[in-house]
């Protein structure tokens, strides 16, 4: 039933996209047809896949570290009081600086490779997987910090042991749904680290392949690699997603119908 609603809406909008293209009579340079988009894609598929394969990667990657990173940080921010009270400030004070600033100063510090791709990707990923972490672990129940601290009270320990147990078995178990809320997000935006670097400067990627096909005026081959991007993002957040949902079956699932309400 998804799946049906899913193409429903597609077929939709690339109706009223064609009927657009007809009855204002746009010139194709301003806005192809479908089919003109269709027929660039199917022309230029080899040299689509091709840039298609490196803004994959980047997107990956940065997912990946992004991510790693968020993690560690998270976990740091929230069980010591001096990394909190450094590191948070600046955390989020970095959401102030524009994405588009940053990405000259990293082609410039890193060259044109997949590098400044991948840290550009790794700066958009990790604010909402660390914030998103870091709200879960700071959301455990006081009821089960306590029971943890009267177990811990049983046995001759270090500091260090209790606090690992104390993640381990109680707060990061606890912290798991936010996590994954926060990589979903993550990956929702994974790709404009990416595309951004690869506007700013790049010898391959779908955002090198649009911008040089719009400053030839190849409109369609422009909206077939956005298209082919769109794809791309939209299939890593459903792949994800389902990841998530297998490895986290406690997790309430909201984004489906709930047999009770059906019933009603």
């Amino acid at each position: 039933m998804k799946a049906i609603r899913i193409l429903i809406t597609l077929g939709g909008l690339i109706l009223i996209w064609d009927l657009i293209t007809r009855l204002l009579g746009l010139p194709k340079f301003i806005l192809p047809a479908p089919l003109l988009v269709l027929e660039a894609l199917i022309h230029h598929m080899g040299l689509i896949a091709h840039h298609s394969l490196t803004t994959a990667l980047e997107i990956l990657l940065g997912l990946l570290f992004g991510g790693l990173f968020g993690m560690i940080s998270a976990l740091l921010i929230s069980a010591y009081a001096p990394v909190r009270q450094w590191v948070f400030p600046l955390l989020i004070g970095s959401q102030a600086i524009p994405v588009f600033a940053i990405a000259p100063l990293l082609v410039l510090w890193l060259g044109y490779g997949i590098a400044p791709k991948v840290v550009m990707g790794m700066i958009i990923i990790y604010f909402p997987v660390t914030v998103g972490f870091l709200d879960g672990l700071n959301r455990t129940p006081p009821a089960w910090r306590d029971l943890a601290r009267l177990m811990q009270q049983s046995g001759q320990r270090s500091r260090f042991q209790n606090l690992y147990r104390l993640y381990r078995h109680v707060k990061i178990p606890f912290a798991l749904p936010s996590l994954a809320s926060g990589i979903r997000v993550a990956t929702a935006i994974a790709p404009i680290g990416a595309v951004v670097g690869e506007w700013v400067g790049a010898s391959s990627g779908l955002g090198y392949l649009m911008l040089h096909a719009n400053a030839r005026v190849q409109t369609d081959l422009m909206f077939a690699s956005l298209l082919v991007l769109s794809l791309m993002a939209v299939s890593l957040y459903f792949l994800v997603d389902y990841a998530l949902r297998r490895a986290l079956p406690w997790q309430p699932d909201t984004g489906h119908d709930d047999s009770s309400q059906r019933s009603l």
